[in-house]
């Protein structure tokens, strides 16, 4: 069995919602629409005014992943580092778990994240004192660009899935 999200229901993009660095002043732009069976989040960063992240995620009711499965997501990228992020409850702020990963421009690309991959950081700040993560506790997953290079940004998101052995 897999459970995955399923981005050819082009209603899964009203799921996602942005947040970027314009909350704290800065200019950076992103958005985020379902197209061509994937999600596709794109804009541009801007370090001004302080500025340096352009994020999406999405909020979960009641989907309940497996703790000790891996995460795999198929995408298409840009050449950019990004981070893949967990959140526990369904707060703005607060608490993420994060996994770095980098792209290769105009290439496919499979990834897979296990539960020690994840890094528990507040405003890029590792918290020493945080809980550990459980993949059957999230309650927000989505993805942020902050890797401080100015310009136009774009990852096709293919699948996020997380295959469960029906054993």
């Amino acid at each position: 069995m897999t459970k995955f999200i399923d981005f050819t229901n082009p209603k899964e993009a009203q799921n996602w919602v942005i947040v970027n660095d314009t909350v704290m002043g800065g200019r950076s732009q992103a958005t985020v629409e379902a197209q061509a069976d994937m999600l596709i989040f794109s804009g541009d960063l801007s370090l001004q005014n302080n500025g340096g992240f352009a994020s999406t995620r999405r909020v979960y009711n009641g989907v309940t992943w497996d703790s000790h499965k891996p995460f795999e997501i198929k995408l298409l990228g840009d050449g950019r580092n990004y981070q893949f992020r967990f959140r526990t409850n369904r707060n703005v702020d607060g608490v993420a778990y994060v996994a770095n990963f980098k792209t290769e421009k105009n290439q496919t690309q499979t990834m897979r994240f296990k539960l020690s991959e994840f890094t528990p950081q507040f405003r890029g700040r590792l918290v020493r004192s945080a809980e550990k993560l459980d993949f059957a506790n999230i309650a927000q997953m989505g993805f942020m660009l902050a890797d401080k290079r100015e310009g136009g940004f774009m990852l096709k998101v293919l699948s996020i899935s997380q295959v469960v052995d029906s054993q």
